[in-house]
């Protein structure tokens, strides 16, 4: 039966009794009484129809808190569907609130900022990110327009010209040293999103590569140019004068070399830096790596520095030999440099229960307290003019510190300007499996290392370095 007929044939069935009644109190009492009993029976009704109307009325000014009232016959029904719809209605708010507070939570989650603008560019709705980003309070400004609180004239114009298909750049309004990038984007009826984004990182990056650029082109166009000039003068010159020829060759072939350290710099960080070049680790016989990393430093010191290799320790690494070897020998080579003639160098193995170290600690011309952040950057220079006159890339610590990373390890410096300088390249020492690596337990390099672990090999005199290699072979 349809809901219509169901409502009138209710109705019909609670009247009918009324009027038989009637009708039978007609006939055997007469018309007056039949006629005060339907009167009766109407008020009586009409009463109840009133109750229940006021009863309504007085549900509808707080349907929220108060129940729906109770009622008989028709009103019955009426409540009844009446409360089946508001418990749907409820559900679905129930349902709309959840899904709304999860929204805000994912929002509240976004590294980006959000704000909700009305048509009139009234904020309707923001999170955290938004209010760090553009100074704003989500209790207090909301229903404010938002350029009354952003009060920057670029953003301003942005949104005046409502031309939202290309992104701001704007600072931040609470922190001047974040970039931001602002966008609009229109939604629902009149309605805007605004999404800002934290690009500093971003602007940095970009920055270092410009840097980076310009400093690979100087580099390079340096050495280029002093080889271009020598190969024009050969071209007019008497080569009668053949020492004058050697010399010309030997700053050509010093420039030259110079061009391919700093390219085999760059090709070694690149790399480094290639997430698909995975690292390749194995036990590392660090007795073996500190001889040969010895044998360097004597080399490339030629007699000009006292330099001494002390192993406090066994242990031997975890990790890609040459990889270390080559950021141990950056350091090295960096302190060979920038020591001067006559200074002391010492290289140091030691370890603790989970790490290795490698140091080496010179007394060079140190460095400023200012620089030492930012001397594993590309290309940075203390000195720009002794790095170049050394041989120097600027790309030695970057590499170190690279390899550090690869292998989860760390570079420590610590500097005084004018005493000295110690770098550390610290590592693991673990096995994958968790096992510390095994002290190596051949004895063929260094072998006058004391039994207890602990060895000093004797400084070389400034004046040359006989006696160590007497020593250690």
């Amino acid at each position: 039966m349809q809901p219509m007929q169901s409502f009138w044939w209710r109705a019909f069935t609670q009247l009918a009794p009324i009027f038989i009644i009637f009708f039978a109190l007609t006939l055997i009492m007469g018309l007056l009484t039949g006629l005060i009993f339907l009167t009766i029976c109407l008020l009586f009704l009409l009463t109840l129809h009133f109750y229940n109307l006021y009863t309504f009325n007085r549900w509808l000014s707080a349907p929220s808190t108060s129940p729906i009232p109770q009622g008989r016959g028709l009103w019955e029904d009426l409540f009844t569907a009446l409360y089946s719809q508001f418990k749907r209605q409820s559900q679905s708010r129930e349902q709309l609130n959840l899904m709304l507070e999860r929204f805000h939570d994912a929002a509240r989650a976004m590294p980006d900022g959000f704000v909700i603008l009305n048509e009139n560019d009234q904020i309707e709705w923001c999170n955290p990110i938004a209010e760090n980003h553009l100074g704003l309070d989500s209790q207090q400004d909301i229903g404010h327009p938002i350029n009354y609180l952003v009060r920057q004239a670029q953003f301003n114009e942005y949104l005046a010209r409502q031309l939202y298909h290309e992104p701001l750049s704007l600072k931040s309004v609470r922190n001047p040293d974040i970039l931001l990038s602002i966008q609009l984007i229109p939604f629902g009826d009149k309605q805007k999103l605004l999404i800002s984004r934290d690009v500093s990182q971003l602007e940095r990056v970009e920055v270092m590569r410009r840097d980076f650029v310009a400093n690979v082109s100087h580099e390079l166009r340096t050495p280029l140019t002093v080889i271009n000039g020598f190969l024009e003068t050969f071209m007019e010159m008497n080569y009668s004068n053949q020492e004058e020829v050697q010399h010309y060759i030997s700053l050509m072939n010093e420039q030259a070399q110079r061009m391919k350290r700093l390219v085999e710099a760059l090709l070694t960080l690149s790399r480094l830096e290639n997430v698909q070049n995975l690292i390749q680790k194995e036990p590392v016989h660090i007795r073996r790596l500190m001889r040969l990393l010895l044998d360097e430093a004597l080399t490339l010191s030629a007699g000009r520095h006292n330099i001494r290799l002390e192993m406090l320790s066994e242990a031997d690494a975890w990790g890609s030999e040459d990889e270390l070897h080559s950021a141990f020998s950056n350091l090295i080579t960096n302190a060979v440099r920038y020591t001067p003639q006559g200074g002391d160098i010492t290289l140091i193995w030691e370890s603790s229960i989970t790490e290795g170290m490698f140091r080496v600690q010179d007394t060079g011309i140190g460095v400023s307290p200012e620089h030492i952040n930012r001397l594993s950057e590309r290309f940075y220079r203390v000195d720009a003019s002794r790095s170049r006159e050394t041989g120097g890339t600027g790309l030695g610590l970057s590499i170190v510190k690279h390899v550090m990373t690869r292998h989860q390890g760390r570079l420590e410096i610590t500097s005084a300007k004018g005493v000295g300088s110690t770098f550390s390249a610290i590592i693991p020492l673990l096995l994958p499996e968790g096992q510390l690596v095994a002290p190596s337990s051949r004895q063929d390099d260094l072998s006058e290392l004391k039994p207890s672990g602990v060895a000093v090999v004797d400084p070389i005199p400034a004046g040359g370095n006989a006696d160590l290699q007497q020593n250690v072979e």
